[in-house]
């Protein structure tokens, strides 16, 4: 994707109104300062959403969700990075700019878009012509309705059908080649990839066919599935097969069902369950379950019973694990031996698929079952070891109730308080949770969050800043974010944050822009210049007590004599001799 520079992002911000952005889709409320709304992202009663006009972000108090006008068009709208951005920028009447060796290699791309195109167009069109293959389609169930929504099409059964109708040329030749639409045996024949398999054209998140799946027409005629190559358009790992229909069938997808191949997911469509999704012949990656939850709060996965079903589930439960934010929900549902949902719905139709989802098992439960799993926990060594696995599990869960209950689900199993190491992050340098503006924080806290509330305070304090040395959790960052005010002149918090976005630090930093601080402009501008004053003190101090340690330990040189007797003059402490 061609990279936006940073500058465009914080000026594009800056000309965007959050509010006008968010009461375009959603009704709110006048509260304060501040707007007030129920949740557009998960079900509430009373109204939990919050949309700051000064700091331009919002933030549910309920489910977590928060960010600037871009995250929320990528979250309400499912928007990628690059579409809302562009969003944006039509609203704001200007040009979405791209460093130019990115804006060449994108445009490169669109010959492979073509291609894909083409090549779906000419397996749709052989379906046509194939009587065993609409045959098979028929025995399936899979009406013509859900064949042209999902671009269902067939590759004959010959070596060079799609390469003779499509490369004309070195050029068509090698593009199919790219596109992954070829293959090339140790003779260097080169020849269709795809050959006497029901063609499932994959597409992006904009509905542009990227890739394909080939499923065989008889049990023996070599693998079931055949997937198209890693390709510059296509990553198994970032996409999901059917997701473009979901999002054509919903303005909101309710949920979202993860089943393992091409069928099961048009199996669903056909009996009218349309938020089915596959990932595409690989585990669930991290990837896929961010794309997951950006699209839909519950997420059911739909897996076989046995062993290798059982594994596949853990490996999703990996990847959604760190990414479980309150409002979140995910789901295991495990099938009858020797079923897939396509066979269970032919048996019991929709409804007894649909009893089959609301016997699946949640996240929490499925994690301790696994974990505990021929662990005896009658005895003190089992409760232990049951500890000790779960605690780095429970630690990749973002802060907040869900993980403070499924902590709490452990120190009830164990008869211990679960000692959760929480990974390398903000919890070095601000502590996780800054609580009500009327709570006491660290002074390191206070001026981070004056300064996110207004950065423009960052024009008072010239550098160089006699805190820099300060061994004390959150310099660094403070500094960090004291260089970024005074480079980009950052207007709101909403411009701030977005430099953070997806940085360790970026969750905690939001937390610290929630914190509201009375009185007028002012009164901040004093506490916050106050605050640096202290922290310059603090960090003279702490200097002073590590060269008298010196002199004690290994002697001074004359700088650091003269540095000494400085530092005593400025504390107004005695003269001594250095």
């Amino acid at each position: 994707m061609a990279r936006i520079p940073d500058a465009f992002i914080d000026d594009l911000l800056a000309r965007t109104d959050i509010v006008d952005v968010i009461q375009a889709r959603v009704p709110l409320k006048k509260a304060g300062r501040e707007y007030q709304a129920r949740c557009p992202f998960h079900d509430e009663r009373s109204p939990s959403f919050t949309v700051s006009p000064t700091k331009q972000f919002y933030h549910c108090f309920g489910c977590g969700a928060h960010g600037s006008a871009i995250k929320f068009l990528m979250e309400y709208d499912r928007l990628e990075f690059l579409d809302a951005v562009e969003e944006l920028a039509k609203r704001a009447g200007v040009e979405v700019p791209r460093e130019t060796h990115q804006r060449h290699q994108r445009s490169d791309f669109q010959p492979l878009y073509d291609v894909c195109e083409r090549a779906a167009r000419f397996f749709s069109g052989q379906l046509v012509e194939s009587p065993r293959a609409r045959q098979y389609l028929q025995r399936r169930g899979v009406d013509a309705e859900t064949q042209q929504r999902f671009g269902i099409g067939y590759a004959p059964d010959g070596w060079e059908a799609l390469k003779s109708a499509l490369g004309s040329d070195g050029r068509e030749l090698a593009l199919l080649d790219k596109a992954g639409l070829l293959s090339r045996n140790d003779s260097g024949r080169v020849y269709d990839k795809f050959r006497d398999r029901v063609m499932f054209p994959i597409h992006d998140r904009r509905g542009r066919v990227i890739a394909f799946g080939g499923r065989v027409l008889e049990k023996d005629d070599g693998p079931k599935y055949l997937n198209s190559p890693e390709t510059p358009l296509f990553h198994k790992g970032r996409e999901l097969y059917g997701l473009w229909q979901v999002r054509q069938a919903h303005n909101r997808i309710p949920r979202l069902i993860v089943v393992e191949g091409y069928m099961d997911v048009v199996a669903l469509f056909q009996y009218g369950i349309t938020t089915a999704v596959a990932t595409l012949g690989t585990a669930t990656t991290p990837d896929h379950a961010e794309l997951l939850f950006r699209n839909a709060g519950d997420i059911y996965f739909c897996f076989d019973g046995d062993r290798a079903g059982r594994s596949a589930a853990w490996k999703a439960l990996e990847s959604v694990l760190p990414r479980m934010r309150d409002g979140r929900q995910a789901f295991f549902l495990f099938l009858p031996d020797g079923e897939d949902p396509d066979s269970l719905l032919r048996a019991d139709g929709a409804e007894g698929f649909q009893r089959q989802l609301e016997q699946a098992v949640p996240l929490s439960e499925f994690l301790f079952g696994e974990v505990s799993r021929e662990i005896n926990l009658s005895t003190l060594d089992g409760k232990a070891r049951l500890a000790e696995r779960c605690r780095p599990l429970l630690a990749q869960i973002p802060d907040g109730a869900f993980r403070d209950l499924m902590q709490q689900k452990l120190a009830n199993q164990t008869g211990l308080a679960a000692r959760i190491t929480a990974p390398a992050s903000m919890e070095q340098s601000v502590q996780r949770r800054p609580g009500p503006s009327g709570a006491r924080r660290s002074l390191v806290r206070s001026v981070i969050a004056l300064l996110l509330h207004q950065p423009r305070l960052a024009r008072e304090a010239a550098p160089p800043w006699g805190f820099a040395g300060l061994r004390q959790p959150g310099i660094g960052l403070l500094l960090e974010l004291l260089e970024l005010c005074r480079e980009s002149g950052a207007p709101n918090a909403a411009v701030l944050l977005e430099h953070f976005a997806g940085r360790e630090e970026e969750p905690a930093l939001r937390k610290l822009a929630l914190v509201d601080f009375p009185g007028e402009e002012a009164a901040w501008k004093q506490e916050f210049l106050d605050g640096l004053q202290q922290l310059a003190r603090q960090a003279r101090t702490q200097r002073l007590a590590d060269l008298r340690q010196q002199q004690q330990a290994s002697g001074l040189t004359e700088e650091e004599k003269n540095e000494l007797r400085a530092l005593l003059r400025e504390s107004a402490e005695p003269t001594q001799q250095a």
